[in-house]
């Protein structure tokens, strides 16, 4: 089992979104990730499943 780790930056620019909010999304469990040390790594399928979870949420 293979998965591409993204980092809460990388996640920011695709979204086009300050990483406070990604940070917040993470923090009250909203986007799945994982805390190596002081870095959250969020895998790319957790977030392609929040936002197709969200994508008609609008």
């Amino acid at each position: 089992m293979e998965y591409e780790w993204l980092m809460v930056e990388e996640v920011a620019d695709m979204l086009r979104l300050n990483t406070v909010t990604i940070y917040r999304w993470l923090r009250t469990n909203k986007l799945r990730g994982i805390k190596l040390g002081k870095e959250w790594r969020i895998r790319q399928s957790d977030l392609e499943e929040f936002l197709q979870s969200h994508y008609n949420d609008v």
